[in-house]
């Protein structure tokens, strides 16, 4: 793992995926929120309207957790800190699959019957992307070129062939096929993730520029495939069409890409040093500590804290419109303060360790 002296690298820091991110968690509570709803208004038009723009949040999140990977791993290879990067982002992707333990513990009773540490919900398919793609990001992030290849090659590829996946016999269908023990197998969902590490692989290595082309060409190249559903669909034995169509996933990641370049845009409007407006902040906070706030929201929607409160129980399948909306932005805010009082306990715990291995390094030296 070492890097070329001479790879151009870019160190801007891409604001916009971090809003993206952030954005993502916003609708991602909303979603959730909808469980708060009565019965006769989750079947009504405007839901079905709303869950259209909801399905773009599992492909934003992934596609970023792509992206982030492959900046650093690209940025590191260049100043020659590709080694101390990939144990920090190994451990990073181990804490994700620890909070979708967590997650899933609070659900299912994990202890009698630990095969439901192999749910495959969202954070499980998000670890379980990073993890299959950090030795590749790792190998390739001196040679940028070939990693942007390989990342653009295998997500297409993805795409191609996750209607197969419906197909495929237990026990590896809970990775390939959608259903309750698996609402986020990796067909199609890890096509995402690689389509994200191209994205960031030429975010790290050449910068805006050529960020911004990717961005349009995939925006091309997802409308005219989106518009092709039923050649698509034709060409594949029978599958749900809205689960694992590359038409589909073609029409998502269009979407994300057009709402990353939209997010850009306003990035490269900001004046160089411009204090932050308080929305920024706000977002900013959901998209550096999406871990976080996935885990939170989770707890104060649906699990009962002491066995008393949660969303749900006092509120769930009773709430119309206006209470829906009174809630979840509460929901959003008690998240958001939740997020920042979790970011300010681990910086304490971290300048504390600092603090005690400066102390011990001294004596252990001798």
């Amino acid at each position: 793992m070492t890097s070329s002296p001479t790879l151009p690298v870019s160190q801007d820091r891409v604001r916009a995926i971090d809003w993206l991110r952030g954005i993502a968690v916003l609708f991602m509570v909303q979603t959730h929120s909808l469980a708060l709803l009565t019965p006769e208004l989750r079947k009504s038009l405007w839901v079905g309207r709303l869950l259209k723009v909801d399905g773009l949040v599992a492909p934003a999140f992934i596609f970023s957790a792509g992206f982030a990977l492959a900046l650093v791993m690209v940025r590191s290879a260049a100043t020659g800190k590709l080694r101390e990067r990939v144990p920090r982002n190994f451990r990073r992707t181990c804490e994700v699959l620890l909070v979708a333990t967590l997650v899933n513990w609070a659900w299912f009773p994990l202890l009698s019957e630990p095969k439901w540490i192999l749910r495959m919900d969202i954070l499980q398919c998000v670890g379980l992307c990073l993890m299959l793609m950090l030795p590749v990001a790792a190998a390739l992030a001196s040679r940028p070129r070939v990693l942007a290849a390989v990342g653009l090659a295998l997500a297409l590829g993805v795409f191609a062939v996750a209607p197969f996946g419906e197909h495929v016999p237990e026990p590896w269908a809970m990775f390939t096929n959608k259903s309750s023990f698996a609402p986020f197998p990796l067909l199609p969902w890890i096509g995402f993730a690689w389509l994200g590490l191209f994205a960031g692989t030429l975010a790290g290595a050449w910068g805006r520029r050529a960020l911004t082309v990717a961005l349009l060409a995939l925006v091309a190249v997802g409308a005219v495939a989106a518009a092709s559903g039923d050649f698509l669909y034709s060409l594949y034995p029978q599958h749900r069409f809205f689960v694992c169509n590359p038409s589909n996933s073609a029409a998502r990641f269009s979407w994300v890409c057009a709402v990353l370049l939209v997010l850009m845009g306003l990035e490269a409007r900001m004046a160089t040093g411009q204090e932050s407006s308080r929305v920024r902040r706000f977002i900013e906070v959901f998209g550096t500590s999406s871990l976080s706030a996935y885990f939170f929201h989770e707890m104060l929607l649906f699990y009962r804290i002491g066995g008393v409160f949660s969303f749900q129980r006092f509120w769930g399948d009773r709430s119309g419109w206006v209470q829906y909306w009174v809630l979840t932005a509460v929901l959003i805010v008690a998240t958001w303060m939740l997020c920042l009082a979790w970011d300010r306990l681990e910086h304490l715990v971290k300048t504390a360790l600092q603090a005690v291995g400066k102390r011990l390094r001294p004596a252990l030296s001798q």
